[in-house]
């Protein structure tokens, strides 16, 4: 009679979902690994993963027989690949300023899931989503995400931009009478006051950090990328409240002195820093803030933005900026900045991200820095070491293989051969 109840009280567990999971364990050959903590490749290794995370890195040997093992012997095995700076939930750029407003939130979430996916299978198994003009539509697709509901990168998103009225962070250039959707927004303040609510209402909704607009932008019609636009209080007053709900704030500054407002006001980041300065450099460093530099798109946007007939204002301060941002980026790789890879994809197509790569080794990085920057830099900027950023025991598996050495030719990384994320291929 005990048996029987035994038997009947484990199937019960089976069906309700209270029976303990057996582990789910496979392996991958790698006939190249880059161990991005040491900087250097090692051959012929084993990675054995259990329940979507690494277990073990050792030299080869057969596994059990019957085992589930991807054979990537063949190829250069890297961690997935991170992007700290993107736009997944929005409409690219185009010639039409009012593009923003032509299209649904329907149309925006299924644009992101195809986004999404582009960016996964370019092999950038994770991203930091730095800002959507419709509020929260990055917040539900990463949670999509994590649901399984679509393919994509694992997502830390921003939610909506923190942004003075009429600055880079707003959707501008209209007749004055035209009416803006609230949505569009979220995050618009003009006091320190207004900061506090509008930072403690984006947590309320299920952000992951904070993103500031300290400057103009090349991209928004009516401002200045020079040009300082919240204050340092604002910046703080941000930072205060982020910090209680254990994250930090990133900050948009092209500018000398947007990048030291932002800076002093604690942001633990600088998005494009295309203006920055030695003060600029020096202060980075002594905050142990990081330098998230987009030196590809600079080019896109003029070879694209001439050939489609993108406003002359758009067109003059993407010439303002473009060379004396990689001029920053070769300063600040000698003065031994903390850089992170973050390439502003959405200003260009998805899936290409992995362009810049050539561009910062052009600019004065070696190839295992530039692959550092967008794997165990990248990580820890986010505070996600534990988690991304490495082929090692306690991460996820998220890899990538690649014929070719990147080490030797870092374009390599813009013809990924195969993508895993959680111990799943998904390319």
């Amino acid at each position: 009679m005990g048996g029987s109840i035994a038997r009947l009280l484990a199937v019960l567990a089976l069906l309700i979902g209270f029976a303990p999971a057996l582990a789910e364990t496979s392996y991958v050959r790698a006939g190249r690994l880059i161990d991005v903590e040491r900087g250097e490749a090692l051959t012929d290794r084993l990675i054995r993963i259990e329940d979507g995370r690494i277990a073990e890195v050792a030299p080869w040997s057969e596994p059990p027989a019957g085992a589930a093992v991807t054979d990537w012997s063949a190829y250069t095995v890297l961690p997935g690949l991170i992007d700290v700076h993107t736009h997944l939930a929005d409409w690219g750029q185009t010639n039409n300023i009012a593009e923003p407003l032509l299209h649904s939130q329907a149309e925006v979430a299924l644009l992101g899931a195809q986004n999404a996916r582009l960016t996964l299978e370019a092999g950038f198994t994770s991203v930091r989503d730095v800002g959507t003009f419709r509020a929260f539509g990055d917040v539900a697709l990463r949670d999509a995400i994590a649901n399984g509901w679509v393919a994509g990168p694992r997502m830390w998103v921003a939610g909506a931009y923190i942004t003075v009225p009429g600055g880079g962070g707003e959707v501008t250039g209209f007749a004055p009478d035209v009416t803006v959707p609230a949505d569009m927004r979220a995050g618009v303040v003009s006091s320190p006051e207004e900061t506090t609510t509008r930072v403690r209402y984006l947590f309320q909704h299920g952000v992951d950090f904070i993103k500031l607009i300290a400057t103009g932008a090349v991209l928004a019609a009516g401002t200045e990328p020079g040009a300082p636009e919240l204050t340092e209080e604002q910046v703080r007053a941000a930072v205060a409240e982020a910090t209680r709900y254990g994250s930090y704030a990133t900050a948009h500054a092209h500018g000398p002195e947007g990048i030291l407002i932002a800076l002093r006001g604690g942001a633990r980041s600088i998005e494009h820093a295309s203006l920055i300065d030695d003060a600029g450099i020096r202060l980075a460093r002594e905050r142990g803030a990081w330098l998230v530099m987009d030196i590809y798109n600079g080019d896109y946007i003029e070879e694209v933005g001439t050939r489609d007939g993108w406003s002359a204002e758009i067109l003059r301060k993407n010439r303002d900026t473009t060379d004396a941002q990689r001029e920053g980026f070769r300063r600040a790789v000698a003065a031994g900045a903390r850089i992170a890879y973050g390439t502003d994809a959405g200003v260009y197509p998805h899936g290409l991200n992995a362009r810049q790569f050539a561009y910062m080794v052009r600019y004065g990085m070696t190839p295992i820095q530039a692959i550092q920057s967008a794997t165990t830099s990248a990580a820890e900027l986010m505070g996600q070491s534990a988690n991304i950023g490495a082929v090692a025991p306690g991460r996820f598996a998220d890899m990538i293989a690649v014929s070719g050495d990147p080490l030797v030719d870092i374009a390599t990384l813009e013809r990924v051969a195969h993508v895993m994320q959680g111990g799943r291929v998904v390319r």
